[in-house]
């Protein structure tokens, strides 16, 4: 990956107490930035940095440990449509400008690029960009890097009651024949794994609205770090937390994933 990696705390850990699904709620830009009497968009931009680091990371991992497979990144909410739209066409640049830097990185790592969310009021030049990273990667089979933009659970979910909706109303589906797996299927995430690791920085405890139905059974690791500060050992630290649940599904007795 053209780096020597640091000693981790993963050393020891087997592969199978890897999370295969890490998703991140990246917090904390702002905060940076104000704490260093910098403008938010500085902050945003060290996020960035901070998301090229951690993306390669989780490649690396996967080449390693054979996980995690999927990284999902809380990128730009629906609700984040309501911040001053100097800040918003900022968050739009850079995610432009992100994903023209880094289709290299993806393909010299074997990352495949995946976005979930709607795709309404995405200014045409982020869909351009989308697109195309969508059709480079496509083929590629290491880590699967999925960027949640314009993205909120709620939203989600009322897409796909939507859209069961209509296939009842067409004949196509029966009424008594829903479960949850139908619900499932007709999210943004169909065909992927439930995250197994939520990680949120800056300290707050909360989920904001993201990936509701497919983090019912994660485990949350909440870091007092801020995102631009979020490092390779944070990341580690996170993982390492996860290995020593006793993840029990509901169940009694020892769990999936106890630690030692």
């Amino acid at each position: 990956m053209g780096y020597t990696p640091p000693v981790s705390v993963l050393q020891d850990i087997p592969g199978d107490r890897i999370p295969q699904h890490i998703a991140i709620i990246m917090d904390g830009n702002g905060r940076w930035a104000e704490q260093r009497g910098l403008e938010r968009s500085r902050g945003h931009q060290q996020g960035a940095k901070v998301v090229k680091t951690l993306v390669t990371e989780a490649a690396r991992l996967r080449l390693e440990f054979g996980r995690p497979d999927y990284l999902t990144l809380y990128s730009f909410s629906l609700e984040n449509w309501k911040r001053p739209m100097t800040e918003v066409s900022f968050l739009m640049e850079m995610y432009i400008d992100y994903l023209r830097a880094e289709r290299p990185t993806m393909m010299e790592n074997n990352i495949r690029y995946r976005q979930i969310g709607r795709l309404d009021h995405l200014p045409d030049p982020v869909l351009d960009e989308m697109n195309r990273t969508l059709e480079e990667t496509k083929h590629n089979d290491g880590l699967n890097l999925v960027l949640a933009l314009n993205y909120g659970s709620r939203g989600e979910i009322t897409d796909a009651v939507k859209a069961i909706a209509e296939e009842v109303a067409e004949g196509a589906l029966k009424p008594s024949s829903i479960n949850e797996a139908t619900i499932s299927q007709h999210l943004y995430t169909a065909g992927m794994p439930d995250p197994d690791l939520l990680i949120r920085t800056a300290g707050e405890m909360r989920v904001s609205n993201y990936l509701l139905w497919q983090i019912s059974y994660a485990e949350l690791v909440v870091s007092p770090v801020l995102w631009p500060d979020f490092g390779i050992c944070d990341l580690h630290a996170a993982i390492a937390e996860f290995s020593r649940r006793n993840r029990r599904f509901g169940a009694l007795g020892a769990g999936i994933g106890k630690g030692p």
